[in-house]
């Protein structure tokens, strides 16, 4: 039998019908269309889970080295003094987060954070400036 997606609610009238011993097996996977190693696949996991569908993991990805208080730091220091480089923002972490990440980290952070050239350009202006009044 080719792949096919089979809807949840199949799945569950076949695990419902064997249960209560309706039909035979055989009559459950005909009417159904399941194949028998399926239905022991998807009774083991409603006998495990309670549920016919395997949960999702809820976060894709590698996980984060920064978290919300370290980039809130981050854009503090870039805020504070905007001509600093990024291996100067990386020994800064280093030294008061005791956070040790590559300084690609940081500059993929402060993107995501929406700072760019352009913002960080217009921060050096405003910052000179109100050292100049």
């Amino acid at each position: 039998m080719v792949y096919r997606k089979i809807s949840p609610d199949m799945k569950l009238a076949a695990i419902k019908l064997y249960e209560k011993n309706l039909l035979s097996l055989d009559d459950i996977l005909d009417c159904c269309g399941l194949l028998e190693r399926t239905f022991w696949h998807v009774r083991k996991l409603y006998q495990e889970t309670g549920d016919i569908v395997p949960p999702t993991c809820t976060t894709r990805g590698w996980p984060k080295k920064l978290h919300f208080d370290d980039v809130t730091y981050l854009l503090a220091l870039v805020h504070q003094q905007p001509d600093w480089f990024l291996d100067e923002l990386l020994d800064l972490l280093d030294t008061n987060r005791f956070i040790l990440v590559h300084y690609t980290t940081i500059h993929w952070e402060l993107e995501r954070a929406g700072v760019s050239v352009k913002k960080l350009r217009i921060i050096v202006k405003e910052h000179d400036e109100g050292l100049s009044l």
